[in-house]
C-alpha cells in the first residue's frame, strides 16, 4: 500500500476513533431534522479543523521547538547512521550549499537546516517542514561522487527554501480532513498525530510537479555558487537513467516519487539546457559527444566508475563554467596532463579519450 492510501486509511481510522474536541456533536432527532443544519455544522467543524491544521503546520515550520520536535521524530522513525565518512561528507555539502543558497536567498540565515544521515539503505533524501532534512546512508553507499550528492541535496534545499513541504502538507490535509469530517468527527489529538505523520513521511512533500521542477532548477542555481561542478546535476540524472531509477513509469526503487517527479531523462535534458544557457549558448552534450559552438569537440570515453554519458556532463560543466566566467578569451593549454581553458580545468583525458594536446588544439580552433 502506498503512503497516500495509508494516509487515507489512517485518517479514516483516526476520524472513527476520536471525537471532536470542540463543540457538541449533533445527536438524536436533531441530527436528522435538518440537512441544512448538518451542513452548517460540518462547515464549522471543517473551518475549525483547518485552523488547527494551519497552527500545527506553523508550529513545525517556523518555531524552534517545532523544528526540533520534527527533527527528533525523523531521527527516531528513520534511524541515525553514525558513519564518520558519510557525516563528514554531509557536513561539507551542507556548508557549501548553504553559502550557495545564501547568495540567492539570504533568508536561509534565519532558519538554518537541521540535518542528519538516516539509517535507510535506499538512495533517497528528504526535506520536511522547518528545514528538517535527512539523506539516506544508501545514497552515500551507492553514489560515491560528492558533487552528485550535492545536486540531490540542493534539490531538497530548493523545496525547503520555497516552503513547498508546508504548502503541500496543508493542501493534502485540508482536502482529506474536509472529506473525512462529512461522515464523522476527528479530534484535536488525532489531528496532531496525522499532521505529524504526514510531516514525517517525506513522500507527501512531492505532491506538485511544478514544485519538483522548481526544486531542480534551484539546485542548479545553488550549485553554480559553490565549487561543485554544475554538470553534476545532469550527471546524477544520467546515473538514475542507467540505474532505471525515476524512469517514465519506474517501480518502487525510484529515487524520487516517480508519480510526482518528471522522469530522469527529462530532468537530465533540462539540466543540459541549463548548462547551455549558463555557457552563454556555447557548449552542449548529447550521447557522450560534446560540442562547442555547434562543432564537435570530443567523444567522451567511460571511466572505471562512470559511463561515457555521465562523465561527459562533468566535462560539459567545466566548459560551461569557463564560458560563463569569460575564460574562453584565453588559449586552451595543457598543464600536468589537464586541458585548461584560461584558469578553468576542462578534462584530464583517460584511456579511450584523445590526448590532451589534440583536445587543446581542437578547442582553440573552435572556441
Amino acid at each position: 500500500m502506498n503512503f497516500k492510501k495509508k494516509f487515507l486509511a489512517g485518517l479514516t481510522a483516526a476520524a472513527l476513533s476520536f471525537s471532536l474536541t470542540f463543540g457538541s456533536p449533533v445527536v438524536g432527532e436533531a441530527a436528522n431534522s435538518s440537512l441544512i443544519g448538518t451542513g452548517i455544522a460540518i462547515g464549522i467543524q471543517a473551518a475549525q479543523l483547518n485552523a488547527q491544521i494551519n497552527e500545527k503546520i506553523k508550529y513545525y515550520d517556523t518555531t524552534e521547538a517545532g523544528r526540533q520536535e520534527l527533527y527528533d521524530n525523523f531521527r527516531k522513525q528513520y534511524g541515525v547512521n553514525e558513519d564518520p565518512e558519510y557525516n563528514a561528507a554531509l557536513d561539507r555539502i551542507m556548508a557549501n550549499l548553504t553559502k550557495g543558497v545564501a547568495v540567492i536567498d539570504p533568508t536561509i540565515k534565519s532558519k538554518p537546516y537541521l540535518y542528519f544521515v538516516s539509517n535507510q539503505n535506499s538512495i533517497n533524501a528528504a526535506c520536511s517542514m522547518g528545514h528538517v532534512m535527512m539523506v539516506n546512508a544508501g545514497t552515500f553507499k551507492k553514489i560515491t561522487n560528492e558533487d552528485e550528492i550535492a545536486a540531490i541535496v540542493g534539490h531538497e534545499m530548493g523545496h525547503g527554501q520555497k516552503n513547498h513541504v508546508a504548502k503541500s502538507n496543508k493542501k493534502h490535509l485540508q482536502k482529506q480532513v474536509t472529506a473525512a469530517i462529512a461522515g464523522t468527527a476527528i479530534g484535536g489529538g488525532a489531528l496532531g498525530s496525522i499532521v505529524t505523520q504526514v510531516a514525517l513521511n517525506h513522500s507527501i512533500a512531492h505532491g506538485d510537479r511544478k514544485h519538483e521542477t522548481e526544486a531542480d532548477l534551484l539546485s542548479f542555481d545553488y550549485m553554480v555558487h559553490t565549487n561543485y561542478n554544475p554538470g553534476a546535476c545532469a550527471a546524477v540524472m544520467q546515473k538514475f537513467v542507467e540505474m532505471s531509477i525515476g524512469g517514465k513509469r519506474s517501480g518502487a526503487a525510484a529515487f524520487f516519487n516517480p508519480s510526482d517527479h518528471p522522469d530522469s531523462e527529462k530532468r537530465r535534458d533540462a539540466y543540459v539546457k541549463k548548462l547551455y544557457e549558463y555557457s552563454k549558448n556555447h557548449v552542449t552534450a548529447k550521447n557522450a559527444i560534446i560540442t562547442v559552438n555547434n562543432k564537435t569537440f570530443m567523444k567522451v570515453a567511460a571511466s572505471s566508475d562512470m559511463s561515457a554519458a555521465e562523465r561527459s556532463y562533468f566535462i560539459l560543466g567545466n566548459l560551461a563554467t569557463a564560458y560563463h566566467k569569460g575564460q574562453n578569451k584565453y588559449e586552451a593549454t595543457v598543464e600536468n596532463g589537464i586541458v585548461m581553458l584560461g584558469n578553468q580545468p576542462i578534462i584530464a583525458p583517460l584511456d579511450g579519450d584523445e590526448d590532451a594536446y589534440t583536445l587543446a588544439e581542437r578547442l582553440n580552433s573552435i572556441k
